[in-house]
């Protein structure tokens, strides 16, 4: 299965979710990236939202201005062209590591944001899976902590990992906020 360990991050020391581990780094956490079915869902709802709004664009453009003006239809299609290959470079962007203290979010591909989410300072850990994330298999892990900039989200798991990421960052939270 394709996780975000492929492609150039390989070197970085990345585990993907289904076991296997990209290259081990000299230095640094060891991170993990996102399973595939969220890149699968997130492509899944572009098609969904474009190629209808294709066709609707299409016919209304030519039954109200002539079938000239339908060649504007073509935008959402370039969108979607576009969109393919921004969201695999989105998806293969989010990756998190568990420290001692802490835990570690990365994501972004032109503008990078990294975030540490001290243990200690975690109020909840609170695992969702709407309709679709059920269908493709994911969950997402949503981490609240006093300081609401520092909450932090990590979309796409599978849902054993994630319940196994939030028993395992509620129990190092409880421990870390016993010495408080």
């Amino acid at each position: 299965m394709e996780t975000g360990a492929t492609g150039s991050m390989g070197a970085m020391g990345i585990k993907n979710q289904e076991g296997g581990t990209g290259e081990a780094g000299e230095s640094g956490p060891g991170w993990t990236g996102l399973p595939s079915g969220l890149l699968k869902l997130r492509r899944l709802l572009l098609v969904l939202w474009l190629v209808p709004l294709t066709v609707g664009v299409a016919v209304l453009l030519t039954i109200v201005a002539g079938p000239p003006w339908a060649a504007f239809a073509l935008l959402p299609l370039a969108v979607l062209v576009w969109g393919w290959p921004m969201l695999g470079r989105n998806w293969r962007s989010w990756r998190y590591a568990e420290r001692a203290d802490d835990l570690l979010l990365s994501r972004g591909v032109l503008w990078r944001e990294e975030t540490i989410v001290p243990y200690g300072r975690m109020q909840l850990v609170e695992v969702t899976s709407g309709p679709l994330e059920r269908k493709f298999g994911l969950a997402s892990l949503q981490l609240h902590t006093a300081a609401a900039a520092t909450d932090a989200t990590i979309p796409g798991l599978v849902p054993a990992e994630a319940e196994r990421l939030r028993d395992r960052l509620t129990e190092l939270g409880e421990a870390r906020s016993a010495g408080l």
